[in-house]
């Protein structure tokens, strides 16, 4: 092990340990429509992880203001951490769209945010995988 390989696996250990979130990483198929009973079907979700996740407000991130099906919403920008160790399904990546669902949190007004996935960053010497994500409601 060289001296840059024992100082990412403290800097992952020490990562980690602040990763107090659980959240549930996922994929959605399209929704369909079902004409005999004139409602719409939410498509079938494939969890891709779920455990332990630091999830952070980006600070410069002040909100956008847009509109989505008539309705005003605001844009806050989310970084989430997970393990760098994290292993995903043979040839699947993380791709915008893709969901981040916050299952539980020290911070009480966590729990069921569900973020969208805006990118993903990968590199070898980072000490977590981080997602950028969006809050669109």
């Amino acid at each position: 092990m060289t001296a840059l390989d024992s100082l990412l696996a403290g800097g992952r250990a020490a990562a980690e340990a602040r990763m107090r979130d659980t959240v549930r990483l996922y994929s959605q198929a399209a929704d369909s429509f079902d004409r005999a009973t004139g409602n719409t079907v939410p498509g079938a979700q494939t969890d891709l992880y779920s455990g332990k996740a630091r999830v952070k407000a980006i600070a410069a991130s002040t909100g956008q203001e847009t509109e989505a099906g008539e309705r005003g919403i605001q844009q806050r920008e989310y970084e989430v951490h997970l393990p760098w160790s994290t292993p995903l399904p043979p040839g699947v990546r993380v791709l915008p769209g893709m969901q981040v669902e916050v299952t539980a949190s020290p911070d009480a007004r966590m729990p069921g945010l569900v973020l969208w996935v805006t990118g993903a960053a990968f590199s070898d010497q980072s000490t977590a995988w981080r997602i950028r994500a969006e809050d669109r409601s």
